[in-house]
């Protein structure tokens, strides 16, 4: 059964939004727009096209329902009056609101792609790779030039078979699939995202002094929002005839982009939601390897939590880490959130999509306004061992968010003595083992004159027979070092020539420091 809810879900929330959906609506069957006097079959989405009015959406509403369709979809503002969305609670059938600068025609066209996919679930759903290559061949006839389309991260998507006009930098971009970033930092310099983001409908760069060729650029948008761009290789500047050619292809693209979209989306959700599974050791870790296409090597479980800046940062930071983590690791992101934090599975192994990629990526990340993530990864296992590498993980992340470690990434192997440490203070801590001897005395002395003894005699502890470097770390001449063990001795009676009450008392320091 196709419900409205995997519908809007498919095309995403860029073009729909669902604001009354019933308990038990009825199957989606098919698209319709709405004419007066026409008939509606039951499941049909209706779209209201010529409605202009509040009560002739009110009454598109009820005529629908009673005809037994399966939503009626409005753009703003009809869909949110409170009458209209009165009468699609009343007479139980779903109300969708379109982005109001989606086209309809578009729309209709996209419906009924994500209606045909959903109807047959045994079909894979693929994000038209293939279509888009071959759209990308048809538009390089209409501007008679070689294109590329590319996402608004500057990756490419898809490109044209004919190389007949060409240059390092094209080369370099469909080999790299990327812009490279000497090249992105040319056209960024000659102000060209600046104008895809201002909506020009096509911009002209022209031949550059390293050789790279002239460029036409098209932007992709869809319902006010940039999905891509269309980049062809010219000899020189171009007619408007053609230039208008190649912007009227971009609306076709920007539905295949969104379908495209629609699908990774739909596969993000499916394996988050496997993944949360493993790492919380509800399912099957051999058929999750299959399912999420992990490679039958040892792989570490990452927690990641993206810290400063404001929420927008921190959830673009997000997205671009998951983009990171999605390169290399099979045909979908091995990623999913809990508590919010961010969950990755990784291969231990350098290169892409590996862990050691990953780790660089992370200490050089950070948000414009200053924030940055912290990261720790458990240590490396089988598929079946995730479960306890995301606890491994976990602890060590409490590490580093309790400012016990100056480090912002780290593995849970190579954090061993300060988790040694950690647990061995909270034990003691849970048996009240500070509370034994004379510390007691010194923390009180401590906490009415602050005198820095129970400081002073910790870093004593930890430098043996070194005064100089216990001096370094309480950032005070060693002769105050001197003069404060002294002080110390005289308030409270301690034989530190004693190994085993030098060891009691390190052990009572490290509880009260690390627990």
């Amino acid at each position: 059964m196709v419900s409205v809810r995997n519908v809007v879900d498919r095309v995403g929330p860029t073009l729909l939004h669902a604001l009354q959906v019933p308990e038990d609506p009825p199957a989606v069957a098919d698209v319709v727009i709405a004419e007066p006097g026409g008939a509606v079959a039951a499941g049909d989405l209706v779209l209201g096209v010529a409605t202009t009015g509040p009560e002739d959406a009110v009454q598109l509403v009820k005529q629908s329902a009673e005809q037994g369709a399966a939503a009626v979809l409005l753009k703003p503002p009809l869909a949110a009056k409170p009458a209209v969305k009165r009468a699609a609670k009343a007479s139980g059938i779903a109300l969708v609101q379109v982005h109001a600068a989606t086209s309809w025609a578009q729309l209709v066209w996209l419906l009924r792609t994500v209606l045909d996919a959903l109807a047959d679930e045994s079909e894979d759903l693929d994000p038209g790779s293939g279509d888009l290559f071959r759209l990308a061949d048809a538009v390089a006839s209409v501007v008679d030039a070689p294109v590329t389309i590319e996402d608004t991260n500057s990756r490419v998507l898809a490109y044209s078979a004919r190389q007949d006009l060409t240059d390092p930098a094209r080369v370099a971009t469909i080999m790299g699939r990327r812009i490279p970033d000497d090249v992105l930092a040319r056209f960024r310099s000659r102000g060209v995202f600046r104008e895809l983001s201002r909506g020009r409908q096509t911009i002209f760069v022209p031949a550059q002094r390293d050789g790279t060729l002239p460029r036409l650029i098209v932007p992709i948008r869809m319902g006010g929002e940039l999905l891509g761009s269309m980049w062809a290789v010219v000899a020189g500047p171009v007619s408007d005839e053609r230039a208008a050619a190649f912007a009227d292809a971009a609306p076709v693209v920007a539905l295949h982009l969104l379908r495209r979209r629609a699908h990774t989306d739909a596969q993000r959700r499916a394996s988050a939601e496997l993944l949360r599974g493993v790492l919380e050791g509800r399912a099957n870790p051999r058929k999750a390897m299959a399912e999420l296409d992990l490679s039958d090597e040892p792989h570490r479980v990452v927690v990641i939590e993206v810290t400063g800046g404001d929420g927008r940062d921190a959830e673009g930071l997000r997205l671009a880490l998951l983009e990171r983590i999605s390169q290399g690791i099979g045909r979908r992101p091995v990623a999913t959130e809990l508590g919010g934090l961010l969950y990755a599975v990784v291969p231990d192994r350098p290169g892409p999509g590996g862990w050691t990629e990953l780790r660089d990526a992370l200490a050089t990340t950070a948000t414009r306004r200053g924030g940055a993530p912290r990261a720790a990864a458990g240590a490396p296992g089988e598929i079946g061992d995730l479960s306890a590498s995301r606890l491994q993980a976990d602890e060590a992340l409490g590490l580093l968010r309790a400012e016990l470690l100056e480090e912002r990434v780290i593995t849970f192997d190579e954090a061993w003595t300060a988790l040694t440490l950690h647990r061995g203070a909270t034990a003691a801590a849970g048996a009240r083992v500070a509370e034994l001897g004379p510390l007691g005395a010194l923390r009180a002395h401590d906490e009415s004159g602050k005198a820095g003894y129970v400081e002073t005699l910790y870093e004593w502890l930890r430098h043996p027979g070194d005064p100089r470097a216990a001096a370094r770390e309480l950032r005070i001449h060693p002769n105050t070092l001197r003069y404060r063990m002294r002080k110390l001795l005289e308030l409270v009676p301690l034989d530190l020539d004693d190994p085993d009450v030098r060891l009691a008392l390190l052990t009572q320091l490290v509880a009260l420091r690390w627990s």
